[in-house]
C-alpha cells in the first residue's frame, strides 16, 4: 500500500525474519535445513512475507517523492484557472479623448458580454475626459463602433496621479501601491492574464500621463513573473506609435506571452473616426477593428484563434503594420476566449465586422490636427487669437526638435556624413535597452516633453539609432544631449 509507514514495514520484514529463524528442524542432527531440502509448503510463508516486505519498502520510496509534488505543485492543482485583464489608457487631455474611449469600450465588452467579473479587471484612466468642459455631453464618452455612451458603469480602479508606469508594474505583477481601489493582478500559475494598452508610444517606450514605460523595465518584469509562475500564459494588444519596439527584440518565445501591436517597430499607428462636433476622433484604427471582430463573432469566442485574429485585423488594419511577437506557437492557436471570456449566450444577433480605418490620421499629429480644426470653426477673436498662437509655437518647436536632433547626432558622431548614415543603415530595433532608456529619458527631462510635444516620436529613432551603435557610449550620447538642449534654450 502507498500509504504504509517504516513501521508498518519494519513489521513486515521483521515477519520475513521470524519465518526464516523458524524453518523445521532436522531431528536427527538437530540442524537448520538448507533451502534445497525445504519442501514447497515449508517455503511459502517465508516467500509471502519477503515479497511483503519489498512491495512496502517500495511503497514508501514512491509514497515520499508523491507527498513533496503534492506539496510543491498544491497551488496550481487546488486552484481554479482564471482570466485576469489589465486595462490602461495612458493619456490625459481632451485631444486624446479616444484613448479613453477605447478602453471604456472594452470594459463594457468583457464584463457584460464576455462574463468577466469586475473584480478580475483592473481598469487605469485618468478620467479627465467624460466631465471635460470641453465635452458637450458631460458624463459620456461616445463608442466609436456603435455611437454609444461607455462611460457609466466603468468601474475605474486608478485615476489621475496614480497611472504612473511604476504603479502599472506593481499592479501587473501583484504588488500594492498606494492610492486607488488597491486591486492588483493577483494571478497565479493556473491563470491567464490579458493586458490592453493604448496610449502614445515610441521607440522602447509606452507613453503615461506623466512619464513613460520603457522596454528595459517591462522587460525585466516580464521575466520576473515568469520566473516566479504569476501566469500560465499571457497576451498584450498594444495600441500606440512604434509599438512593435517593445517586445521585437526583447520578448523571448519561451515566455509564454504574445503581443498583438497595432504598428511594427518603425512607425506610428492611426487615430480614427473623427466626430466633428467634438473636434475628437473617438477611437484608434487597429483597436477598433480588432474589438469589431470580437463582437462580430460573439458569442462563439472559441471559434476564433489568438492567430486568426491577428491574420484578420491585420487585413483590416491598412495605415499601419500590426504585428505580432513571442509565442507564436502554443498561445498563437488558443481561442480569444481563454483571454478575453466566454460569456452566456447571445440574446442579439452580432454585429457586422466592418473596416474602421476611415477618416484617419497618424497618432503623433492628433494634437495640431485639433488645433487647426477648432481654429477653423471659432467665431471667437480672442479664441482665435489664442488657438493661432499655440499652433506657430508647437509647429516652430516640431522644426526647432528635427534641428537640434541633428545637432545631438553630429555632436556624438562628430561627421555629417555618419549622421546620414544613421538614418539610413539602422533600422528601428533596441539593441540597448539601458541605453535607450538613459537617452529619452534625458531628452524628455532637459529637452522637450513627450506628453506636451507628442509630433516629436516622429523623430527621436534618431537618439535610438546611436544607442545601437557599438562604438557610442551611453554617456556620451547623454552629455551630447544635456549640452545641446541647454545651448538651445539659452
Amino acid at each position: 500500500s502507498f500509504t504504509c509507514g517504516l513501521l508498518d514495514c519494519r513489521c513486515c520484514c521483521d515477519k520475513f525474519n521470524n519465518v526464516t529463524d523458524k524453518a523445521p528442524r532436522d531431528n536427527r542432527s538437530n540442524s537448520i535445513r538448507t533451502p534445497r531440502e525445504l519442501t514447497f509448503p515449508y517455503s511459502l510463508p517465508k516467500m509471502k512475507a519477503f515479497i511483503l516486505c519489498i512491495v512496502c519498502l517500495v511503497g514508501v520510496t514512491y509514497s515520499f517523492y508523491i507527498d513533496e509534488w503534492l506539496t510543491e505543485n498544491k497551488e496550481e492543482i487546488s486552484s481554479e484557472a482564471n482570466i485576469w485583464v489589465l486595462l490602461v489608457a495612458g493619456s490625459n487631455g481632451w485631444y486624446n479623448y479616444r484613448h479613453q474611449a477605447d478602453i471604456c469600450h472594452l470594459y463594457h465588452l468583457l464584463t457584460k458580454k464576455h462574463g468577466i467579473p469586475p473584480q478580475y479587471i483592473v481598469n487605469m484612466q485618468y478620467n479627465d475626459i467624460a466631465y471635460s468642459h470641453h465635452n458637450p455631453h458631460p458624463g459620456q464618452i461616445i463608442n466609436a463602433l456603435h455611437g454609444k455612451d461607455v462611460y457609466q458603469g466603468n468601474m475605474i480602479d486608478y485615476m489621475g496621479d496614480t497611472v504612473t508606469p511604476q504603479n502599472f508594474l506593481k499592479i501587473l505583477s501583484g504588488i500594492q501601491v498606494h492610492g486607488g481601489s488597491g486591486k492588483v493582478i493577483e494571478s497565479g500559475p493556473n491563470d491567464y492574464v490579458f493586458v490592453n494598452f493604448v496610449d502614445h508610444g515610441g521607440p522602447g517606450i509606452l507613453g503615461f500621463p506623466e512619464g513613460e514605460l520603457h522596454v528595459a523595465d517591462l522587460t525585466r518584469t516580464l521575466e520576473q513573473m515568469y520566473h516566479n509562475r504569476r501566469y500560465k500564459q499571457m497576451l498584450w494588444y498594444v495600441e500606440a506609435c512604434y509599438s512593435g519596439s517593445m517586445f521585437a527584440s526583447s520578448l523571448s518565445p519561451d515566455m509564454n506571452i504574445t503581443a498583438h501591436t497595432a504598428s511594427n517597430t518603425e512607425e506610428s499607428s492611426y487615430a480614427c473616426v473623427l466626430d466633428e462636433e467634438m473636434h475628437v476622433y473617438l477611437g484608434d484604427c487597429w483597436s477598433l477593428n480588432w474589438m469589431n471582430n470580437t463582437e462580430a463573432i460573439f458569442p462563439e469566442l472559441e471559434s476564433e484563434t489568438v492567430g486568426q485574429q491577428y491574420e484578420i485585423v491585420k487585413k483590416m488594419t491598412t495605415k499601419s503594420h500590426a504585428s505580432i511577437y513571442g509565442d507564436l506557437d502554443i498561445i498563437y492557436n488558443e481561442p480569444i476566449s481563454m483571454f478575453m471570456g466566454h460569456g452566456p449566450k447571445a440574446t442579439t444577433p452580432p454585429t457586422t465586422q466592418t473596416n474602421m480605418d476611415k477618416d484617419s490620421i497618424p497618432s503623433p499629429d492628433v494634437m495640431l490636427d485639433y488645433l487647426r480644426r477648432k481654429l477653423a470653426r471659432t467665431d471667437n477673436g480672442e479664441e482665435a487669437r489664442s488657438l493661432e498662437l499655440q499652433i506657430l509655437y508647437h509647429e516652430t518647436t516640431e522644426e526647432k526638435v528635427q534641428v537640434l536632433l541633428n545637432d545631438i547626432v553630429f555632436a556624438v558622431t562628430g561627421s555629417v556624413d555618419k549622421a546620414q548614415l544613421i538614418k539610413q543603415e539602422y533600422a528601428t530595433r533596441i539593441d540597448d535597452p539601458e541605453c535607450n532608456k538613459a537617452v529619452l529619458e534625458t531628452f524628455f527631462s532637459a529637452c522637450y516633453k513627450r506628453h506636451t510635444h507628442p509630433y516629436i516620436i516622429k523623430y527621436i529613432t534618431s537618439l535610438t539609432m546611436l544607442c545601437n551603435m557599438d562604438n557610442y557610449r551611453t554617456e556620451q550620447i547623454v552629455e551630447a544631449i544635456v549640452r545641446n538642449c541647454n545651448y538651445n534654450s539659452s
